[in-house]
């Protein structure tokens, strides 16, 4: 996918990796960005298009979705995390918002996208995903669930769009130096190599993005006997 005059739409581009996108969008010559945010106000990066959209809005996606009819890249980067285990006493709550937010919002604005991609020579989706997607770690498992899911997603559009030529990238990362992670003392990556991962990997063609260390160990170490996925819970026990 070569991003030099495309047409990019990011959801969540107002701050951390979705600003660093939009950057990075410009920067490689895309002939127009529209940065999506629940308050368009919020998008005040020169050369990028506010667009007024609350992802967990359905009415919203679906009016974005007829109106910009010349995207051919869409990356779906809003998300949310919620602090509180499987077992709180608001678990009902806090993976429903996550859900919507994370997995019902990607997947609306895949879909709708979907033929206006198609009409413009296939296209990318980019979705942005997290390591968490295949580790469980306590106080974030409902976050965990939502990414699970929406890396079944990524999935599954990569199986639906192959027909129509739309690149369907999922992007997983650990920690990155966001708002959403202040207050973990834990070594992190900064979005804007993270965002150059993205835009390299849709120049390649590639279908995954694994951005760190902690990111690729995880990944490799699924197969393996007692992989980190189940060695977290029994460290813990």
């Amino acid at each position: 996918m070569n991003i030099k005059d495309s047409v990019v739409f990011i959801t969540g581009a107002n701050r951390g990796l979705g600003l660093q996108l939009a950057k990075a969008a410009l920067a490689a010559g895309a002939k127009k960005v529209y940065g999506a945010a629940r308050d368009s106000k919020s998008i005040t990066l020169p050369g990028v298009i506010p667009v007024q959209l609350d992802v967990t809005n359905h009415d919203e996606i679906a009016s974005v979705t007829r109106e910009y009819k010349d995207v051919n890249v869409l990356i779906n980067n809003a998300g949310i995390v919620k602090a509180g285990g499987i077992l709180a006493d608001n678990s009902l709550e806090l993976a429903r918002a996550e859900l919507e937010t994370n997995v019902i919002g990607p997947m609306l604005l895949s879909k709708g996208f979907a033929p206006t991609l198609k009409a413009n020579g296939g296209g990318a989706i980019v979705n942005i995903l997290s390591v968490l997607a295949w580790l469980s770690q306590g106080p974030t498992n409902t976050y965990s669930m939502s990414k699970s899911a929406a890396w079944a997603l990524t999935n599954g559009l990569r199986v639906e769009l192959a027909p129509q030529g739309t690149q369907v990238v999922g992007a997983h990362m650990g920690y990155m130096e966001t708002d959403m992670t202040a207050g973990y003392e834990v070594p992190k990556i900064k979005p804007e190599e993270v965002a150059a991962e993205i835009f390299a990997a849709l120049a390649e063609g590639k279908d995954e993005v694994l951005a760190d260390d902690l990111t690729r160990q995880v990944k490799q170490g699924i197969t393996a006997e007692v992989p980190a996925y189940i060695a977290v819970s029994r460290a813990t026990a």
